[in-house]
């Protein structure tokens, strides 16, 4: 199974982002990717006054992108965007996955929000004006069963260990991860993800500057159940492919069966 992690650099033009996010697309698609993976927020990533009117799943958004898998023939995950929330002041982190022939296969509201304080570095409250989600989301994806995620669910290994008891072989990761935590965390979050869960974990992120004052780590990835890095996008907007191999995350199980000697 080939897929391919998408690296956007979103800002507050909300038509030329998701214009590049098509090209992406079909650079995925021309490189025989069944699945194509884009990073959060792929919509819209600049200042608040500007964003979008939140949508429902079966809205503008929805529709670019259910396009887009039909007419390419692949499976697309859309990163995320503002879905309409539970009230007006908070809509949900969303995201949502088409099948081949843009049907609506998979939706998944992010359940970790990113509130930190970092004193003179950041000061950054999502749950101000977003919803958590509070359920958990597998769907089948030809050979794989991907387990859903957002950004800064990475730091929360709870999560990722209930999607591999629950029969993932393939856990995504769309983000905007931040420059000053990514350039020490990403990597090695990811990496222990894939190891402790013996799953594919596949990494699209934002890159670059971004409006107001935000600069995103990319470092887009795929890693293997061993956690080994299979692919690594370079620090630029593009499309980053690896091929999964089923059988040897078969073999790692097998052969150091972690998931199967768990006593908690």
């Amino acid at each position: 199974m080939r897929v391919a992690v998408c690296q956007l650099n979103a800002r507050d033009d909300r038509a030329d982002n998701l214009r590049v996010a098509r090209t992406l697309l079909e650079r995925a698609a021309a490189g025989g990717a069944d699945l194509a993976v884009l990073p959060e927020y792929v919509d819209y990533l600049g200042r608040a006054d500007g964003a979008p009117k939140p949508e429902a799943i079966d809205g503008e958004f929805a529709a670019f992108f259910a396009d887009a898998a039909r007419e390419l023939g692949m499976w697309v995950h859309a990163g995320s965007f503002h879905e309409v929330g539970p009230d007006p002041e908070h809509t949900y982190n969303t995201t949502l996955v088409f099948d081949r022939q843009g049907g609506l296969a998979g939706t998944y509201r992010k359940i970790h929000l990113y509130d930190v304080e970092i004193p003179g570095r950041v000061s950054y409250h999502e749950s101000a004006t977003v919803a958590p989600g509070t359920q958990t989301t597998l769907l089948d994806v030809d050979e794989a069963v991907l387990g859903l995620s957002i950004c800064y669910d990475l730091r929360f290994p709870e999560l990722y260990r209930q999607l591999a008891i629950d029969g993932a072989t393939v856990l995504v990761v769309p983000a905007a991860f931040m420059l000053h935590t990514g350039r020490d965390h990403w990597e090695p979050l990811l990496r222990a993800r894939a190891i402790e869960n013996q799953c594919y974990v596949l990494a699209a992120g934002q890159v670059g500057n971004h409006d107001p004052d935000r600069t995103c780590f990319g470092r887009s990835m795929v890693i293997d159940p061993w956690g080994t890095v299979v692919a690594l996008a370079p620090d630029v907007v593009g499309v980053t492919f690896a091929d999964l191999d089923f059988a040897r995350l078969a073999e790692i199980r097998a052969t150091l069966p972690s998931l199967a000697n768990r006593r908690l």
